[in-house]
């Protein structure tokens, strides 16, 4: 099967320490046929479902483009759904995503991130934000964004800005993978700000 970019039906994710993770993505300029950009966006969004994730941006497979693919459909226990406010997330591609906090309130949570398996880290982010994108065809959206929702977004987007959550995490709080599942995955934030300190 031949994909755009001589890129496989899923590609390789690229690690902290690559250049391009470190870029602002250039100004989106259209550039891309469409016919290339729906493949594109369909590897993209197998690649994010294999690893398992709920988005992943166009630097995160080596490609400077202001791209992100989000989706968040995976079951989740009620109780840590209701702790993090998270819904589920329709997918949808976003061009040129931007976002902006909408009043004061934050909110403060494990996170991770595909390209840098292995560990997570609490990162406190606005809970609300206006966030703005245009899709595939074109046609630009603004939508409110709450919760976990607003969280995916601001992520990605700040991949596109050659940001990393670990630049915004509280770094006594991170933790390998297998710490987090065993020790603090249940357990209340506080609880956990006063074992390690953050």
């Amino acid at each position: 099967m031949t994909h755009p970019f001589g890129l496989s039906p899923t590609v390789p994710i690229v690690q902290l320490g690559h250049p391009v993770l470190r870029a602002p993505a250039p100004a989106w300029r259209g550039d891309i046929a469409a016919e290339d950009l729906s493949g594109l966006i369909s590897i993209m969004r197998d690649t994010m479902l294999a690893a398992p994730g709920v988005g992943l941006a166009a630097p995160q497979i080596g490609l400077p483009l202001r791209l992100a693919v989000l989706q968040d459909l995976w079951p989740v226990d009620p109780a840590s759904a209701e702790q993090r406010e998270r819904e589920p997330l329709e997918f949808f591609a976003a061009i040129d995503p931007s976002y902006e906090a909408l009043g004061h309130r934050t909110a403060s949570h494990y996170e991770g991130c595909l390209s840098f398996r292995g560990y997570t880290a609490v990162v406190e982010r606005p809970a609300d934000i206006l966030a703005g994108w245009s899709s595939p065809d074109g046609e630009r959206h603004e939508r409110e964004l709450h919760g976990w929702q607003a969280r995916i977004f601001q992520h990605e987007t700040d991949h596109l800005n050659g940001i990393l959550y670990i630049d915004k995490a509280l770094t006594r709080s991170l933790c390998t993978d297998e710490h987090h599942a065993a020790l603090y995955a249940g357990a209340p934030l506080d609880e956990v700000r006063s074992v390690l300190g953050f």
